[in-house]
């Protein structure tokens, strides 16, 4: 039989559209369709193992959670209010805020004199969440020159507990610290360092200073100021009071005021209501190698005294003031007076230095102070007054 062209095409058509529909199905089938996977056995937990620890804490966890507990029902957050004035005169208060510790079961809480500055009203909570108590507090005194103040609290019919006081003369480099205190309101907040030096002088302003300072990488921020520098005993051995930082964060480089000179401010404080200082008597001028040498003196470092306070201790033992007024450049000088040099063999350059002694001493302490009497040195005892 024959085909015509015609039927030869419709043949021709039929068979490639098969060809065409087999393989669509088997490109669907193969590349279309997700292919199952198969699922593998779960690993064998060996290849994970389980730490096989109980839960127990290292000997350093267990002392700091041991210091923790039993100092943090002692430690203030203070919150202070201070009224202030806009434009207009309308009164705005302001509040800060910072930290404290409590020194003796009758309230006496220690912290800086800056934590409480210009306060109007002063509240005080105690404990991890004032579980200890709230209360308003007032300021007993304040030592502004060392950074110190004594508030004092009512603790009513509840019993408090101070935290213990330590010796901050026997403090080490390298021995491990804590700091408990408030910084950024997080209250009771507890981190850890070492003592990275002692026995800094810290210059705070022209005439305050933290003197013999105990400097730790603990981390100390804003809100931290006023509380307690702790050791691995749990014994206070410094108030944490500042930081040395560009940004004003914590930056490893922190400073506590020893509790031996905070201990003997509060006592002052408690017993006299002000702090007791020892002081010579005498004003001067800073010498200067071109000066010295202007005024033919045989030293060129030292205080030239131009002045003794009559009847003062410098004037009890002897030293001499200034008798004849020159000019040195744009200043006005009183010569011919003792140049002061060293006081129990430490020496003295000017009055910061003078009052940094000073402050390590008490009123009544005898002391060798070394001067200059035109060339003949001199060491000359001298009874110390109080101011």
């Amino acid at each position: 039989m024959t085909t015509t062209p015609r039927a030869r095409n419709l043949i021709h058509l039929l068979v490639l559209g098969a060809v065409i529909g087999l393989f669509g199905w088997w490109a669907g089938a193969r590349w279309g369709t997700p292919q199952p996977t198969r699922v593998g056995a779960v690993p064998d937990a060996s290849l994970f193992p389980q730490s096989t620890a109980t839960g127990e804490l290292t000997p350093d966890e267990v002392v700091n959670v041991r210091v923790y507990a039993q100092a943090a029902p002692a430690v203030a957050n203070i919150v202070t209010r201070t009224i202030e004035y806009d434009f207009f005169f309308n009164p705005v208060p302001v509040e800060g805020a910072g930290s404290g510790f409590l020194i003796d079961a009758q309230g006496h809480i220690l912290t800086n004199a800056h934590v409480v500055d210009n306060a109007d009203q002063i509240e005080v909570s105690l404990g991890e969440r004032g579980e200890q108590g709230r209360y308003r507090a007032r300021i007993v005194g304040r030592d502004e020159r060392n950074d110190v103040a004594l508030l004092k609290i009512d603790p009513g019919r509840r019993t408090l507990k101070p935290l213990p006081l330590g010796d901050s003369s026997a403090v080490r480099v390298g021995q491990r610290v804590l700091a408990i205190g408030n910084p950024f309101g997080f209250q009771s907040t507890l981190t850890t360092g070492v003592v990275s030096a002692t026995e800094r002088t810290v210059q705070t302003g022209p005439q305050t200073f933290i003197d013999q300072a105990i400097q730790t990488d603990a981390a100390i921020n804003r809100g931290n100021s006023g509380g307690p520098l702790l050791n691995t005993r749990g014994e206070v051995i410094g108030i944490n009071t500042l930081i040395i930082s560009p940004s004003g964060a914590a930056s490893g480089i922190g400073f506590a005021i020893p509790i031996n000179t905070a201990r003997r401010i509060a006592e002052d404080l408690i017993r006299y209501g002000r702090p007791r200082r020892a002081y010579l008597g005498v004003e001067g001028t800073p010498l200067w190698p071109d000066l010295a040498e202007a005024l033919g003196l045989p030293v060129g470092e030292g205080i030239l005294i131009e002045r003794v306070e009559p009847g003062g201790p410098a004037d009890r033992a002897g030293l001499r003031g200034g008798d004849r007024a020159v000019r040195a450049g744009l200043r006005r000088l009183i010569i011919g007076g003792d140049v002061l040099v060293a006081i129990d063999g430490e020496p003295v350059r000017n009055s910061f230095e003078l009052n940094v002694l000073m402050n390590r001493r008490q009123p009544g302490d005898s002391v060798t102070v070394t001067i200059y009497r035109g060339d003949r040195k001199m060491d000359v005892r001298v009874r110390l007054g109080e101011r």
